[in-house]
């Protein structure tokens, strides 16, 4: 189990007013401080993720539970022809993000916006995002980072060129959050919404 850096500010701080409370004010004082560095820790937790390794599949890029999965991308979509699944996390799933496919970066966006309740269908165009598009062979695949109510700063850390393999971590969002993925209208999508999904073992869709 490792803990994703993007947390390490969080965890130190919480342990720092921990210690400032514990010195001028005993330990019930401290106490809020280490519950919330405690936190910190679960929320960024990173553990290891056991990749499947067949030809064609499409993983989960976080964890999190299924709200669309279907035919018909929702307003604000990328250009072109998709099939559109769109999974919730909650500020008690794992929030580092993993790669879809293994592949070429070839196109990533980042969209400044508000802090709608990532649940609702318009937060996936009107809130804060990252976008990142994945070329493997002649197939093209899109997934957007979406920032929720509680989440404030969504953190790519991938660059155009870049080669990935499928369920490579790359990324992560704070305090619950949205992904939306786009996949060719082709593709035999292999969740319902109301599923719960693991990032970089979950398969939400295949190759037909």
């Amino acid at each position: 189990m490792f803990i994703d850096r993007a947390g390490l500010p969080f965890i130190v701080g919480a342990l720092a007013l921990a210690l400032i409370a514990l010195w001028f004010g005993g330990r019930w004082w401290a106490l809020p401080m280490v519950v919330m560095a405690a936190f910190f820790v679960f929320f960024f937790r990173d553990p290891n993720r056991t990749v499947p390794t067949a030809p064609g599949l499409v993983v989960a890029p976080g964890d999190g539970r299924v709200m669309i999965a279907g035919d018909a991308p929702g307003p604000g979509a990328p250009a072109g022809e998709w099939r559109q699944i769109s999974l919730f996390l909650s500020p008690m799933d794992v929030h580092v993000n993993r790669t879809p496919v293994e592949g070429r970066v070839t196109h990533i966006e980042y969209h400044p916006g508000e802090w709608l309740p990532a649940y609702r269908i318009e937060a996936g165009h009107l809130n804060e995002w990252s976008e990142t598009w994945f070329v493997r062979g002649s197939r093209t695949f899109v997934c957007r980072q979406i920032v929720g109510m509680l989440a404030r700063r969504v953190v790519n850390r991938l660059t155009v060129g870049d080669e990935v393999t499928r369920g490579q971590r790359y990324g992560v969002m704070k305090f619950g959050s949205r992904i939306d993925l786009y996949v060719p209208p082709d593709f035999v999508i292999a969740v319902t919404p109301g599923d719960k999904v693991v990032a970089g073992e979950t398969v939400l869709a295949r190759e037909p």
